[in-house]
């Protein structure tokens, strides 16, 4: 039985099963029509009973599930659901008779001193479902590369959307990276070779990397030039919340993943490589696989939304952005008052028109970051234009004067730009968050 069956490996490891003749059980929260020799059961791992009733008759059950996704509230508490889940999953187990369980957990360097609750919680896990009766073979593995997993992903768009990158200490953290692949063979290996029942072993790729040498090689490999700034200051928490706003990674699974990269996780005991041995992949070559596979072309990601209105919208934030640049340069032709060219004008000036290009290439990117830049940008050019058209017809009626024409116009047809962005950039990032909750890559 397959738990998690429907997840990033957990349905790629059913289906390897599948193909070498196993009869596979998937358990799943959905419902799922059989396919091949896979029979899907409905079953939610808070619910002993029935979890309990659909692992009858199971010989081997791969334990595969987290609770690292979900709301704020969930996230908070996922040491606590995590610790549940086991221990249905153990109870589960021992009712069925269930003869060996095989865990995959990950993998931290040295002493448990300083370990974040994520990996606090993927090692207690282990140690709950060791506790019982049933032989348990626990795989912790670094850093995974796989098309959709939400390592690659983060790695994918951390490096496609920035060319400049600021990022903390944890980023010379060291690790072996894996391929997705190559995790699965081992699952699978561990199934077919008893002695690895009742052990623990430690998984990883043949290279050896800095998480900022793993983005360099990527952006080695999309051709592109990549710079980095590192500061110490930079938490994991601000960390999580930079990726949740440049990349559809939610921040909810950002944390997790960032707080395991603050340690090295290299392998200090290659045991299992004599018992399974594989041909592992390099991490340029685990690259070329996800990428081909997730259908990427080398250096842009495109939306995959299936509706023209995201990209409707996106090409009004563009243009509209664009707009109130042009609409901006005509104070310095098209004005006649003498303030425009005070210091503290074209300070503000240059300061906006910084923000506008800067909100441009994230909006290029797709990043919720730009879409809010975008839409707050848009509301303080929108309410100034209003303020100053109302200065200048106001003020040439107060010296019985024509105002300008002109200036007039050009303060509407900015307006009119702005409320466009402000709408557009809106729906924008409501569209993204929406995407990111329902897992929709962009």
């Amino acid at each position: 039985m397959v738990s998690g069956c429907t997840g990033f490996i957990g349905s790629r490891l059913a289906a390897r099963l599948s193909t070498l003749g196993y009869s596979v059980r998937g358990l799943t929260r959905q419902k799922i029509d059989d396919r091949d020799n896979i029979t899907y059961v409905r079953a939610d791992a808070f619910d002993l009973p029935g979890l309990t009733g659909a692992m009858e008759g199971v010989d081997v059950a791969y334990y595969m599930l987290h609770s690292m996704e979900g709301s704020k509230s969930e996230w908070q508490d996922f040491a606590k659901r995590e610790r549940e889940q086991a221990q249905n999953f153990l109870k589960a187990a021992e009712a069925s008779n269930v003869k060996r369980i095989i865990y995959l957990g990950g993998l931290v360097s040295g002493d448990d001193s300083g370990l974040s609750p994520h990996m606090k919680s993927r090692k207690e896990v282990g140690q709950i479902l060791a506790s019982g009766s049933i032989p348990v073979t626990e795989l912790r593995a670094s850093i995974i590369i796989g098309a959709y997993g939400g390592s690659f992903t983060m790695l994918r768009y951390l490096v496609e959307r920035l060319s400049v990158m600021v990022c903390p200490s944890w980023v010379g953290s060291y690790a072996q990276p894996i391929a997705v692949d190559d995790v699965v063979a081992y699952l699978v290996g561990c199934l077919k070779k008893g002695e690895t029942a009742g052990r623990i072993f430690e998984i990883g790729g043949p290279d050896k990397m800095t998480y900022e040498q793993l983005m360099r090689t990527y952006s080695a490999y999309l051709d592109r030039r990549l710079f980095v700034l590192r500061i110490p200051f930079l938490t994991t928490r601000l960390s999580s919340l930079w990726v949740d706003l440049v990349t559809p990674v939610k921040a909810a699974l950002a944390r997790p993943l960032i707080d395991s990269l603050v340690h090295d996780t290299v392998v200090t005991d290659a045991s299992i490589t004599k018992i399974i041995p594989l041909d592992l992949k390099t991490v340029t070559e685990s690259i070329d696989i996800a990428v081909k596979e997730a259908g990427l072309h080398s250096n842009t990601a495109p939306v995959r939304d299936g509706r023209t209105g995201f990209r409707i919208n996106q090409k009004v934030v563009m243009l509209s952005l664009l707009a109130l640049a042009a609409c901006g340069t005509s104070y310095y032709w098209l004005d006649d008052r003498p303030v425009v060219y005070e210091p503290l004008w074209l300070s503000v000036s240059a300061v906006w028109y910084a923000t506008i290009a800067f909100a441009i290439v994230m909006v290029r990117n797709k990043t919720r970051l730009g879409y809010v830049i975008a839409g707050v940008l848009s509301w303080v050019t929108l309410s100034f234009w209003l303020l100053d058209n109302f200065h200048v017809v106001f003020g040439a009626s107060v010296i019985s004067a024509e105002p300008n024409l002109a200036m007039t116009v050009r303060n509407f047809v900015g307006v009119l730009a702005a409320a466009m962005a402000v709408v557009a950039s809106h729906n924008l990032f409501h569209k993204i968050f929406g995407y990111q909750h329902r897992g929709i890559p962009i």
